[in-house]
C-alpha cells in the first residue's frame, strides 16, 4: 500500500515512515468489530451513522474512552496503529494494522480471536433464545 493513513494523531511506537508502508489488512464483521470496540468517528471511515450508544463498562475490556471506544486501549497494548474502513457493499469491516512485523501479525491474530469469541458467543445466544421460544410454544400447559 503507497498510500499513508489519513489519521493525524499516529501513536508514538508506530515509526513513520516504515511501519506504515506495508500493513496487515482483514475483513471482519462490522457487528463483530462494533461489540468488540464500540463506535467511534475518528477510527471507523466511511460509517454508517450511529444507531445506538456504544456498548460500556465490558467485564473484558477496561473502561471506554470519553468517545466510547477501546481502539486506543487496544492500540496501546498491541503497540499498533488500527484503521477501520466499513465496506458499503457488505456487512464487512476492513481492519487495517499498522506497525513493526511481530506486533502486526499479534495484532491480527489477537483480532480475529477475539471476533471469532464474540461471533460464537452471539450464536449461543441466538440458540438460547430459540430453545426459550421452543420451550413457550410446547409448554405442557398449551396442549
Amino acid at each position: 500500500m503507497g498510500t499513508l493513513p489519513a489519521r493525524r494523531n499516529i501513536p508514538p511506537w508506530v515509526k513513520v515512515p516504515e511501519d506504515l508502508k506495508d500493513p496487515e489488512v482483514f475483513q471482519v464483521q462490522t457487528r463483530l468489530l462494533k461489540a468488540m470496540f464500540g463506535e467511534c468517528a475518528q477510527y471507523w471511515r466511511a460509517a454508517p451513522a450511529r444507531e445506538s450508544p456504544p456498548a460500556r463498562g465490558s467485564h473484558l475490556f477496561p473502561p471506554t474512552g470519553p468517545d466510547g471506544s477501546r481502539i486506543p486501549y487496544i492500540e496501546q497494548v498491541s503497540k499498533a496503529m488500527l484503521e477501520l474502513k466499513a465496506l458499503e457493499s457488505s456487512d464487512l469491516t476492513e481492519v487495517v494494522v499498522y506497525g513493526s512485523y511481530l506486533y502486526k501479525l499479534r495484532t491480527k491474530w489477537m483480532l480475529q480471536s477475539m471476533a471469532e469469541w464474540h461471533r460464537q458467543r452471539q450464536e449461543r445466544g441466538m440458540l438460547k433464545l430459540a430453545e426459550a421460544m421452543t420451550a413457550l410454544e410446547l409448554g405442557p400447559w398449551m396442549k
